[in-house]
């Protein structure tokens, strides 16, 4: 199964497992499910490399978080808010809303993710969510990605 395991930067005990088939990111605490949440991985595929807008696998490390304390829809570009809100399923946008959760892969064959800017973040296009739809990012709806 295409799994993504990426350690939470608050604490070793606390990981997010992404399961790709079934489009699902579980929160796990010192080996307990804490809670699910539908996802959206990339639709051009798995795996790493510039220009390849693919969703890396593997193991990865939380480097960096952005946008604690924006309401839900908040633009956020270049891990800066823009001021911006976007409602959800906005027709036209695909921002990159509410938090930012920046990952760094941690094995050979996701060395990249980082420089590509592999994120965690809010979408507006939540209709989507459930299906492969992003450009290598793993969307979530705004309400899940601030819990």
């Amino acid at each position: 199964m295409a799994t993504t395991r990426i350690s939470w930067a608050l604490s070793a005990a606390t990981e997010i497992i992404i399961s790709v088939p079934d489009q699902q990111l579980a929160l796990i605490d010192r080996g307990k499910l804490i809670s699910k949440y539908a996802i959206s991985t990339s639709k051009f595929g798995l795996g790493d490399g510039n220009g390849t807008y693919r969703t890396p696998l593997g193991t990865l490390f939380v480097s960096a978080k952005f946008g604690d304390r924006l309401p839900a829809g908040a633009v956020i570009r270049n891990r800066v808010p823009t001021g911006e809100l976007v409602n959800v399923n906005a027709p036209g946008r695909d921002a990159i809303v509410s938090r930012v959760i920046w990952l760094r892969g941690m094995e050979q064959q996701n060395r990249s993710a980082r420089d590509r800017c592999i994120y965690i973040h809010g979408t507006p296009e939540e209709r989507r969510i459930g299906m492969p739809a992003s450009f290598g990012c793993i969307r979530m709806r705004s309400r899940d990605v601030i819990a």
